[in-house]
């Protein structure tokens, strides 16, 4: 059993009071973490208050070395992360590169990644005007302290996404992972701490009244949020008090829409992996296909041959590919979900039903037979389950992927590269990809429109989100 500890000031506090965490593969205690407390998080919060005027004062150089050592230390602690990410959030454990597992060893491999491009970045001075009388340049500069809340279903991922370009572009962090996944994300913390002068990262940890405490402390500068819609607008509503700044990505119902001329085996592997990375808890996965009658039949026929094919167990095991749901809640409303359209009618093609024994597995399931409307198509499920709605009119399927309210990522599959950017233009989500689906790099800036948030990460738009401009205007 691993138990993990919070980081405040550079130095580990183990917490009174510990909460258990368990591996959702058995149900099993796999470690324990601190509940922290008011007092703690006030600490967490002076801390990094105290150690980011030192911090700002270092040039994008000499922080860029100190992101660097973190890369380095990211890599030297990889598979014992990983382990601890399979054992905690239920991801198998997987491989690096074409043909492998996106799994636990993909996540760490991917945060040292990112944080090796983000710190290759320059946030330079920019001219905005010049004349014979006056130069006037656009500056970027730090908050100060930043609040960064990770969600369970990428726990390192994410954070290292809140936590890299805030403290290459000079502010100080204190991060809160999600309850659920609150060991390996204290534990990837305390490996970039201690690769840090003290006080620049710290990090508080527990259930939902700490990340109240955070987001509601005045000395806190801005807040990035990644999770669902509901805790976004309590934390939103927190931020409003004190006029805090804030980044949320809240997720989506990504629409995915297969244009009559794809080929449907060549297409089959990206949509697969587009819906089901990560038992399809990824804010971006495609969450609604919708195909031509033509070529509906061979799609699913297609999709059912690949989840015949693909092992689900413990991600420990070798040769595993898909692992269980993260948490009880979460299974509970995948099944409810797919029960309510077998109500209504849907055919369930393949999965659909909970198995015996331990842990919180749910078979990858497709459904047909469903229409905008019914609740599986219409809210975020979440998890393996992907409705397949047919179609005869494209524009009417343009007219279905655009009327949610959320509009985080789509995705339009075609031979035809340039009609189908045409189809992509038209949709209202703020990335969509064309032959691939949630496909994020580390320099392309990502978010989302209407109620999946606002702000962007990644690349140098990214860092903008985490600074503030300044203009020094010069009289000549």
């Amino acid at each position: 059993m691993h138990i993990a500890s919070n980081i405040i000031g550079g130095q580990l506090r183990p917490g009174s009071r510990l909460l258990d965490s368990y591996n959702p593969a058995n149900g099993q205690v796999m470690g324990r973490f601190p509940q922290s407390d008011a007092i703690e998080v006030a600490a967490a919060v002076a801390a990094a208050r105290q150690a980011q005027p030192g911090w700002a004062a270092l040039s994008l150089a000499q922080r860029r070395e100190h992101l660097q050592r973190v890369a380095d230390a990211i890599a030297a602690h990889a598979e014992r992360l990983a382990t601890l990410v399979t054992q905690e959030q239920g991801r198998p454990l997987g491989g690096i590169g074409p043909g492998q597992v996106p799994g636990s060893r993909f996540e760490l491999w991917g945060c040292e990644a990112w944080t090796r491009a983000t710190a290759s970045l320059e946030l330079a001075p920019e001219v905005v005007f010049e004349d014979e009388t006056r130069r006037d340049e656009l500056h970027r500069k730090p908050y100060g302290v930043i609040a960064a809340i990770a969600p369970w279903n990428w726990p390192l991922m994410i954070s290292i996404w809140q936590i890299i370009p805030a403290l290459y572009t000079g502010n100080t962090v204190v991060l809160k992972p999600s309850e659920y996944t609150s060991v390996c994300g204290l534990e990837l913390a305390r490996v970039i701490a201690e690769a840090l002068p003290p006080g620049v990262l710290n990090t508080v940890s527990g259930d939902g009244s700490v990340g109240a405490l955070l987001v509601e402390d005045a000395d806190v500068n801005k807040i990035m949020f990644t999770g669902s819609g509901a805790t976004g607008a309590r934390i939103v509503a927190a931020a409003a008090r004190n006029l805090t700044p804030t980044t949320m990505e809240l997720g989506g119902n990504d629409a995915a829409i297969v244009l009559e001329d794809a080929d449907p085996k060549a297409i089959a592997p990206g949509l697969f992996w587009g819906a089901f990375l990560n038992m399809g808890q990824t804010c971006a996965c495609a969450k609604r296909l919708y195909v031509p009658d033509a070529l509906h039949d061979q799609i699913v026929a297609e999709l059912k041959a690949i989840i015949a094919a693909t092992p689900m167990g413990d991600g420990l095991q070798p040769g595993i590919a898909m692992g269980p749901v993260q948490n009880p809640m979460q299974l509970k409303k995948v099944a409810a979900l797919v029960d309510s359209a077998r109500a209504e009618g849907a055919t369930i093609v393949c999965g659909g039903e909970l198995p015996d024994g331990p842990g919180n597995f749910y078979p990858l399931t497709l459904v047909t037979d469903i229409r905008d409307g019914a609740r599986l198509v219409d809210e975020e499920q979440f998890g393996p389950v992907l409705p397949i709605i047919r179609y005869s009119d494209l524009e009417q399927a343009i007219a279905n992927a655009n009327r949610l309210d959320v509009g985080l990522g789509a995705s339009v599959w075609s031979n035809d590269t340039q009609r189908a950017a045409e189809v992509a233009m038209r949709l209202q989500a703020g990335t969509v990809w064309v032959n691939q689906h949630g496909m994020v790099h580390p320099m392309v800036p990502f978010g989302g429109n209407k109620r999946s948030g606002w702000g962007l990460e990644f690349g140098q738009e990214g860092l903008k989100g985490v600074t503030q401009p300044q203009v020094i205007s010069v009289k000549k």
